[in-house]
């Protein structure tokens, strides 16, 4: 189905194969911490050497989501995004048929180039296929797709270890995103960007990694190495460099990963932040709460149970999503993010507090102010890191805050982790109980939580004045949507050959 003129429609081909996919991996995404005590239980591996199965995935997919739109645009948007899909599902094959944590760990980083890239390009594909108004209706159900996806995550993971084991989240998702394959292959028309430049920054994607590994090894293992120690302060002395590298060759990049220029711009920048901060957060959160949930000397929940647990968290967005644009369309954006991360800080600050006498009902309201605050700071911030720049940079400007929010969840998760495992540690050396040690060493990643939330109301600095646009649909899918990706909220002309979008 098309239309004329200026107002294109997606056909339902490329419709299903965006949204389904998108669906899939962010659920995929989502439902993988609230496994990781079965997997650990299973292969007898520690959880803490699976922190690795969630920061691996994020790490390599803040290095791939802007390459992967990169090379779609060079090579062929829907070539790269079937790419995409074969290796998510050769991820899931590889993840599911495991028996130790390597293979885990090196599935779940594979994931992470396979989602990224998926998401990437499904937008891409998308955003060719339709123009105008119907442009925004497509990615409008496309970001509802996503957000679905990471709100029932966590169920469809916790029931389906409970039913099938937990490779069995695996394999439905390896089924699910084979599926898309025939219908992108009989459903979607290529097409690539005739005016980009057909050079890839493959040096800045790895320069991405050089930064990115060596810092969260630093902060996954300081605690069993020391602060101060050799291999420590080798691998920050190799992120500085990695960092200092990166700089230096968007500068001379052709078609850089990162357009310097568009950090001088300060709305771009205090909303980056402010989406790395998000996602960080969140994910670190999500993380500690399915550990504390499901270990014996606590609650004891089994897989579901917890990911009912963390089920008012996603409700609670969901629920405030549709006032958050309108909120801050009347009070301007840097007032919402900082309002936001101001009641993410009480709800982090209250997590302090935690003790082994905490039933779960204490958690709730924490838990509640958290992710409240942390939408209403997030949809603006999403919505400012693409509004504030012109047309011709939508793209660029998405794609840095994309690979922001997987740079954000990665440092945030092994920080977290870091601390929390470090306090325990200490607690239970001191002869504390069991159930004494997990709860200072939660009160103690929360004390990092609490930082980060500060450090988001600090913000407002860099957004100014920004105010958001009118209110649509679009806005609400994209608030929805903004813990798992940035996307448009007004058409974006996306240059196209090698064949009509269908």
């Amino acid at each position: 189905m098309s239309t004329t003129g200026t107002d294109r429609a997606a056909g339902l081909g490329v419709l299903l194969a965006a949204c389904v996919s998108a669906l899939v991996v962010n659920a995929n995404t989502s439902a993988v911490t609230i496994l990781l005590p079965a997997i650990s239980a299973d292969l007898s591996v520690p959880v803490d050497t699976l922190q690795w199965a969630v920061t691996g995935y994020m790490l390599v997919g803040a290095a791939v989501i802007v390459t992967s739109g990169a090379l779609g645009d060079v090579f062929g948007r829907r070539k790269i995004f079937l790419g995409g899909l074969i290796l998510f599902v050769a991820s899931c094959v590889l993840i599911a048929l495991s028996d130790g944590a390597a293979g885990v760990i090196a599935g779940r980083m594979i994931q992470g180039a396979a989602g990224s890239t998926i998401l990437a390009c499904g937008m891409s594909l998308l955003s060719v296929a339709s123009s105008g108004a119907a442009q925004m209706k497509a990615i409008t159900l496309w970001g509802a797709a996503s957000a679905i996806g990471a709100a029932a995550g966590p169920l469809i993971g916790g029931a389906l270890v409970g039913a099938t084991g937990w490779q069995g989240l695996f394999w439905l998702d390896a089924a699910i995103a084979a599926a898309c394959i025939p219908l992108t292959l009989s459903s979607v028309s290529e097409s690539r960007d005739p005016n980009r430049p057909r050079s890839i920054d493959i040096l800045g994607t790895v320069l991405v990694a050089v930064f990115l590994v060596p810092l969260v090894l630093a902060l996954s293992e300081s605690g069993d190495w020391g602060w101060f120690s050799v291999p420590t302060i080798s691998c920050l002395v190799i992120a500085v460099l990695g960092a200092a590298g990166f700089v230096a060759a968007e500068r001379r990049a052709a078609a850089p990963l990162v357009d310097l220029r568009l950090l001088r711009n300060r709305v771009l920048v205090g909303s980056t932040i402010a989406i790395l901060l998000v996602a960080g957060v969140l994910n670190a959160l999500m993380y500690l709460f399915s550990l504390y949930f499901q270990d014996p000397a606590t609650f004891a929940m089994s897989p579901l149970d917890a990911g009912v647990a963390t089920l008012p968290a996603a409700a609670a967005m969901i629920a405030v999503t549709p006032l958050i644009t309108p909120f801050a369309v009347r009070i301007g954006s840097r007032q919402a993010v900082a309002l936001g991360f101001a009641l993410a800080t009480t709800g982090a600050v209250a997590l302090i507090f935690v003790t082994e006498s905490w039933s779960y009902s204490a958690f709730v309201l924490p838990m509640i102010a958290i992710a409240v605050g942390l939408g209403v700071a997030n949809g603006p911030a999403s919505s400012a890191s693409t509004s504030a720049v012109p047309d011709d940079q939508v793209g660029q400007a998405s794609g840095i805050s994309n690979m922001a929010r997987y740079v954000g969840g990665s440092l945030a998760v092994a920080g977290a982790a870091t601390v929390s495992s470090g306090v325990t540690t200490g607690r239970t050396a001191d002869g504390a109980s069991t159930a004494d040690a997990l709860a200072a060493g939660l009160a103690g990643a929360s004390v990092l939580l609490a930082v980060m939330s500060v450090a988001g109301v600090a913000l407002c600095v860099l957004l100014g004045r920004h105010r958001g646009e009118k209110t649509t649909a679009v806005h609400l899918a994209a608030a929805a949507a903004g813990t798992s990706h940035t996307i448009p909220t007004r058409p974006v002309p996306v240059p196209t050959s090698g064949g009509v979008p269908g």
